[in-house]
């Protein structure tokens, strides 16, 4: 594939940046993504244009109730669903809190809830707050050899207790991808409910709900160039039975009865937008991907093009980076192993220097990484790196280039 990064790299205006003289190199991309100047546009024209409340009898209300519903359906195409089954809310961790609050009115002291010791806490904290209604909560082990989840432990721990089974899709401290399918499959056989954090996952691969079948999926539109919002999907059977936290008046069916007040109209319509975008890209490109593409029409189909044509792109760079840091002495490289799938999220160590002096030596040159433990505090503290400041972490996107990578690799080859 013969991949156009200047003609996607020319959409995002915030790569015109410069620090110290140096080019901005955006590679936090785990952390949240730029936004093409068109997702700017469209925020900026329901601001000036639609701004309302929803369901009232004048224009602008009537918009903004269009533009909600045009929200919902384009990421019933992104995930493979029915727009019912889409519902919004501020950021994923709040979704999740208000999800497990609902599950929870009818689970009962000594149930279980299972969850893994590589996922974000916005996938564990929700979950281990219900320990308060004496729940019962578990941790699946990582095996920290290849960053990857003990699937024997798994196992092991899922039993006839088993209610709910929170793990995510890819990790965003390592990178790992998870068989998701695979789990699901485990969970549903125990009896318990999935709830799958696809936010670190969404901008890199496909997802089809329909195929994994979990009951409920959580992403952010920040991670894939939108604004700063959160995605539910939910089975709506699931929804429909869910007792949601929520007013009295509140519409009682699926998807409304999980939304809490007023939602971000603006952050909507620049996510249905960032949706388009992907689109876009996947039209350019549909001719390279027939056999993954068969069966798919309308933007359903453009969107799966578009999502296989950026990480066709990103995993050479991927696998460019992860080759030359294990050459840098003193870097030690965390995630799982070459053959098992990984998105493009690289994280590592440096001996002698601490994760946020390397942060700052690159930012000095204009070159943007995370340090930390990025809300994956379990997995930094099960490998034994909290106390010496957590990881590096690189991420990149489809507006990252081979140039980028090569500036940051000299760098921290001069520091080290």
């Amino acid at each position: 594939m013969n991949f156009d990064v200047e003609s996607i790299r020319k959409q995002f205006p915030a790569l015109e940046r410069k620090v110290n003289g140096f080019q901005a190199a955006y590679l936090d991309c785990p952390g949240g993504t730029q936004v093409p100047q068109r997702v700017v546009d469209k925020v900026v024209d329901y601001l000036v244009w639609h701004n309302c409340n929803i369901h009232g009898a004048f224009a602008t209300s009537i918009e903004t109730d269009s533009i909600i519903l045009e929200g919902r359906k384009a990421f019933a195409d992104l995930l493979g669903c029915s727009w019912e089954e889409i519902s919004f809310g501020g950021n994923s961790t709040s979704i999740n809190f208000n999800l497990a609050h609902a599950i929870a009115r009818d689970l009962k002291p000594g149930d279980e809830v299972l969850i893994t010791d590589i996922d974000h806490e916005a996938n564990r904290g929700p979950w281990e707050l219900l320990e308060e209604r004496g729940i019962t909560v578990q941790n699946v082990k990582v095996d920290l050899d290849h960053c990857i989840i003990d699937m024997a432990d798994y196992k092991a721990k899922l039993n006839a207790r088993t209610r709910v089974v929170a793990f995510n899709y890819a990790s965003n401290g390592v990178g790992t991808i998870s068989d998701v399918e695979k789990m699901v499959a485990m969970a549903h056989e125990a009896g318990a409910l999935t709830v799958v954090d696809a936010v670190n996952y969404v901008l890199h691969g496909p997802v089809d709900v329909k195929k994994i079948d979990t009951d409920f999926l959580i992403c952010s539109a920040y991670k894939l160039f939108g604004p700063h919002i959160g995605i539910l999907y939910a089975k709506k059977e699931k929804m429909e039975a869910l007792r949601t936290i929520k007013v009295k008046e509140q519409e009682n069916w699926a998807p409304l009865k999980f939304e809490t007040g007023t939602l971000n109209h603006e952050g909507i319509a620049g996510a249905a937008e960032a949706i388009e975008f992907i689109a876009s890209v996947g039209e350019k490109y549909e001719a390279d991907f027939e056999k993954e593409l068969k069966g798919l029409t309308g933007r359903r189909r453009k969107v799966i093009a578009g999502m296989l044509a950026l990480e066709a792109y990103e995993q050479p760079l991927t696998e460019f980076l992860l080759d030359e840091l294990e050459k840098i002495p003193g870097v030690k490289v965390y995630g799982p192993p070459k053959g098992h799938p990984r998105t493009s999220t690289v994280s590592f160590t440096m001996k002698q220097r601490s994760p946020r002096e390397v942060a700052e030596y690159l930012a000095e040159k204009g070159i943007f990484v995370w340090d930390g433990d990025f809300f994956a505090s379990k997995l930094v503290y099960v490998l034994g790196l909290r106390e010496s400041g957590g990881l590096i972490r690189i991420g990149l996107s489809p507006y990252n280039t081979k140039n980028e990578l090569e500036r940051t690799l000299q760098a921290l080859r001069e520091l080290a």
